[in-house]
C-alpha cells in the first residue's frame, strides 16, 4: 500500500532548485539578522559583530539610533543577497570578474552588474520595513 505523498524515490533524486530561496527573510532584529547569518554566511559573522559594536559606538557618540538602522539594513541587504543562491553567486562572479578585467568598461560593466544586485537587495529590505 502506497503512503500519500511523494514518494521517497522522488523526494531524494530531486535536487533542490538552487535559485530559490534557501530560508525565509528573517525580522530586522539583530539577533535575526545574526541567525540567518549564522546558516547563511557563518564566515562573517566576526564581521557582522565588529559592524555591530561600531555602530552602537556611533549612536552613543550621535546620542542618536540612525548608525543601528543602517548597520540593520545593511546587513538585510547581505542576508537578502544570500537567501538566493543564484543572486549570490551572481554577485560574487561580478566583483571577482570587475577585480580582474584589464579593459576598463569591462570592469565598469562588473562593477555595474554588482552594484544593481546590491541595490535591489537594498529595496526589498527597505520596502519591507516601510509596508510591514
Amino acid at each position: 500500500m502506497r503512503r500519500p505523498g511523494p514518494a521517497l524515490e522522488d523526494m531524494v533524486t530531486t535536487p533542490p532548485d538552487p535559485t530559490g530561496e534557501l530560508i525565509p527573510r528573517p525580522e530586522r532584529t539583530p539577533a535575526a539578522l545574526r541567525a540567518a547569518l549564522a546558516v547563511l554566511a557563518p564566515e562573517r559573522l566576526p564581521e557582522m559583530d565588529a559592524g555591530q559594536r561600531a555602530a552602537v559606538a556611533e549612536a552613543i557618540e550621535q546620542s542618536g539610533i540612525s548608525p543601528l538602522g543602517i548597520f540593520l539594513i545593511e546587513w538585510a541587504a547581505v542576508i537578502e543577497i544570500e537567501r538566493f543562491p543564484g543572486t549570490a553567486r551572481e554577485l560574487r562572479r561580478a566583483e571577482y570578474l570587475a577585480q580582474i578585467a584589464e579593459d576598463p568598461e569591462e570592469r565598469r560593466r562588473y562593477v555595474r552588474t554588482a552594484g544593481d544586485i546590491i541595490r535591489a537587495a537594498h529595496r526589498a529590505v527597505s520596502w519591507c520595513a516601510t509596508s510591514g
